[in-house]
């Protein structure tokens, strides 16, 4: 009996040596009531609370208020009591107030009559794995939500058998089935009846469950009935221990896909149908760099190239050598990405190597991410089109002819009677001067400035007919239109007479304008008497200026309007033409509106009329604005008087003309050496030396102007003054020109003006 006593007691040390070495479960031991009556390790890591602090407290401590409000603590007590055992998890708290998830267990301690002496509290600490679980559950709660939500997909689970178990809304939008209908049923109803015949549905769950995936894309079946195509796949599902659960299902309608592939693809073809067939243009693509990836029956008939032949070769083999040489290849490229587009006609080569006028499309190709990724390229073979021009060109050129020759006609009718009669007064004057010597000087002098008055009209007809042809040289100078127009009102008015009202419409701060002041009051004249024969019987005429801006840039208008009789569409559609006018016939040579039109061009300006019957004409001539500033005027003296003694070198062809220049230039002063041509005056100018050279531009073999360049290389600083009938523009664009012109007939005033540009301002002395 002693013996086994001390077992019992050995026994009760080796249990209680095992409880207090648990750190992981609190274990210990209520009374009847529930006071704590043991308390081992794990117990005091849980809870906080050493022994000394906990024992003979009651176990309802370690409960929340809210527990304890709801007596959890005594119903754990009567159930654990009452039923042998008592098993929950809630929240506990610590000693220090924190609070954390526990497994707890209550069993009953009874004594060997039964009788209630206590009860063995087991407790663990589970909130990490409580929070593992509730992270897994709101992971599966969003998973869930987003499966659910989907409705592009239909995402749903069967089981091993195929049968239906999840369903989400995009299976609900495809199949056209609440879950509450098809949970539970077969997938095989999706298939239509010839792929259940053949067992598909079968097929996909074998091969799913063998290689662990199936896809493929297949007519499926709506709940209407309707076919849509799918895009299938199917993942076999399974556990930890790697036994297959289930399959997940995805499907998704391709149909609208299909369909915009199918159109795509067709779109493409008849594209490239539609290219490949058209045969008058070159169609084809390059790369970025300008290497050729397509080519069409066009460009082949075109280039003469087939398509192997030419594939990944640079496009630049169609260019010119000498386009080649100077990158016009590359140039077009970089146009046609830097402005969008790159256009152009010019000969190219074709694989024979004869040329051909090609017109020019480049165009750069992006992809959907806005990459540049090539160029497309469209070629036409302009060649005819430039024939057909140049066979236009010819019977426009043979037109004007045969209209210049018409005109010559109109001319003899227009014009050939002004001529005689200023003729017949030349004549007459300088026979009778003639055959009376002994005339007295006021009456010789008389018949002399009769002569001079008529040679003036003689040259104001010719200046007008110049005009016309543009060939009358040009004297431009900076001007304000509105003041120089101010000036002539008065003389206009005077020659208009008083039927006449002559109303001044002049804009200020007008734009400066550089033009010929003579050519100017020439045509502002012949619009103004032009304007008073449309009103034999009187009316008004307005003259009047703006500053424009326009489609030709910014400008000056000068507008002459009349209240007259107006002009008919017929006619209005000629009268800048030569010699034509609506006068009757011996009333007007026809040059007064072609005067007009031919000054206004050769200004770098242009000439428009309107008119209507009965409401009057209005002639517009438009100038272009210039930036230059007005001169400084200057006194008749400083042009006329020049250095006495200079040594001028006149070279002319015309004896007469080389003898009038020469006493003019003897009366200004000047030591004068002739030549009768360019060869001559070389000669001369190695025999003597010299301060200007005057020369006539238009001589038979070297002209004036080369005359003046060879001078120009040899005798650098040696001033050439040249002198023509014809315009500058013939020889040298104005805004080139190397030297000074003196327009024929000059005077002497006019040839001093022009050698005093020339020569050095303090050499020149004014005698007085």
């Amino acid at each position: 009996m002693a013996t086994s006593t001390f077992e019992e007691h050995l026994t009760d040390r080796k249990f209680e040596l095992l409880v207090q070495s648990v750190t992981d479960y609190a274990i210990y031991m209520l009374d009847a009531e529930g006071r704590i009556v043991t308390w081992n390790p794990g117990a005091e890591r849980f809870k906080g609370y050493t022994a000394d602090e906990v024992t003979g407290e009651h176990f309802s401590r370690f409960f929340t208020r809210e527990d304890q409000e709801a007596e959890l603590p005594a119903r754990a007590l009567r159930i654990a009591a009452r039923e042998g055992r008592f098993e929950a998890e809630g929240w506990r708290v610590r000693k220090d107030g924190t609070r954390f998830w526990a497994h707890a267990i209550l069993d009953p301690i009874r004594a060997e009559d039964g009788t209630l002496i206590g009860y063995a509290k087991i407790t663990r600490d589970i909130s990490e794995r409580k929070e593992r679980e509730r992270a897994l559950h709101e992971s599966e709660r969003r998973f869930q939500l987003l499966v659910g939500s989907v409705e592009d997909y239909a995402i749903y689970m069967l089981d091993p058998h195929g049968l239906i178990t999840t369903w989400n809304a995009g299976a609900r939008r495809f199949k056209g089935y609440e879950a509450d209908e098809i949970m539970g049923e077969h997938f095989s109803k999706f298939f239509v009846p010839e792929d259940r015949r053949d067992g598909l549905p079968s097929r996909i769950l074998k091969t799913a469950a063998e290689q662990k995936r199936f896809e493929m894309e297949g007519w499926r079946l709506r709940k209407d009935g309707t076919r849509f195509l799918a895009h299938v796949v199917v993942d076999a599902i399974h556990d930890e221990e790697g036994a297959l659960v289930g399959f997940a299902k995805i499907t998704r309608d391709i149909t609208e896909k299909r369909r915009l592939e199918e159109s795509t693809f067709a779109s493409a073809l008849q594209f490239r149908l539609l290219v490949q067939g058209v045969r008058d243009y070159a169609i084809y693509m390059l790369d970025t760099a300008g290497r050729i990836t397509s080519w069409n029956s066009g460009a082949r008939a075109i280039k003469g190239y087939e398509e192997e032949e030419v594939l990944g070769k640079h496009f630049s083999r169609f260019y010119t050598e000498e386009d080649r040489a100077r990158g016009a290849p590359a140039a077009a490229l970089e146009a046609a990405l830097r402005d969008g587009k790159f256009e152009a006609e010019a000969q190219r080569v074709r694989k024979d190597g004869s040329l051909f006028w090609a017109h020019v499309l480049i165009d750069p190709i992006y992809n959907e991410d806005g990459e540049h990724v090539g160029f497309a390229k469209i070629t036409r073979d302009v060649s005819e089109k430039k024939r057909s021009e140049q066979e236009l060109r010819v019977t426009q050129e043979a037109l004007l002819q045969s209209q210049k020759l018409q005109a010559l006609g109109e001319l003899a009718g227009g014009i050939a009677h002004d001529f005689n009669n200023l003729m017949t007064v030349m004549r007459g004057s300088a026979d009778f001067l003639l055959r009376q010597p002994d005339l007295p000087l006021e009456k010789r002098n008389r018949y002399l400035h009769v002569m001079l008055e008529t040679a003036e009209r003689a040259t104001s007809l010719t200046s007008q007919l110049l005009t016309f042809a543009r060939r009358q040289p040009l004297e431009p100078e900076v001007i304000d239109l509105s003041v120089r127009l101010d000036a002539l009102g008065e003389m206009l008015q005077r020659t208009l007479g008083s039927l006449y009202d002559l109303q001044l419409d002049l804009a200020p701060a007008l734009w400066h304008v550089e033009i010929d002041p003579a050519g100017l009051e020439a045509a502002l004249l012949n619009a103004v008497v032009n304007a008073r024969d449309a009103m034999p019987n009187g009316g008004r005429i307005t003259v009047s200026t703006r500053n424009v801006s326009g489609p030709n840039g910014e400008g000056v208008t000068l507008s002459i309007s009349d209240t007259g009789e107006g002009i008919s569409p017929e006619q209005l559609q000629r009268v800048f033409e030569p010699f034509f006018t609506t006068k009757p016939t011996g009333k007007g040579t026809g040059l007064g509106l072609s005067q007009i039109h031919g000054y206004a061009v050769q200004s770098g300006g242009s000439a428009k009329i309107q008119s209507e019957v009965g409401h009057g004409t209005t002639v517009e001539i438009w100038l272009p604005r210039t930036s230059k500033a007005a001169p400084r005027k200057e006194s008749v003296g400083e042009h006329t008087a020049l250095p006495q003694g200079l040594r001028v070198l006149l070279v002319e062809d015309s004896d007469h003309v080389r003898y009038f220049a020469h006493q003019l230039l003897d009366d200004l002063g000047c030591n004068v050496v002739e030549a009768a041509n360019g060869s001559e005056a070389l000669s001369r100018l190695e025999e003597t030396d010299v301060d200007l050279v005057f020369s006539d531009i238009v001589m038979p073999g070297m002209s004036g102007l080369d005359l003046a360049q060879r001078i120009r290389e040899t005798r650098r600083g040696l001033p050439v003054l040249l002198a023509s009938g014809y315009s500058s523009k013939q020889f040298i664009p104005k805004d080139q020109r190397e030297f000074p012109i003196l327009r024929k007939p000059y005077k002497l005033e006019t040839l001093a003006a022009g050698i005093h540009q020339l020569v050095a301002p303090e050499q020149t002395t004014v005698s007085g």
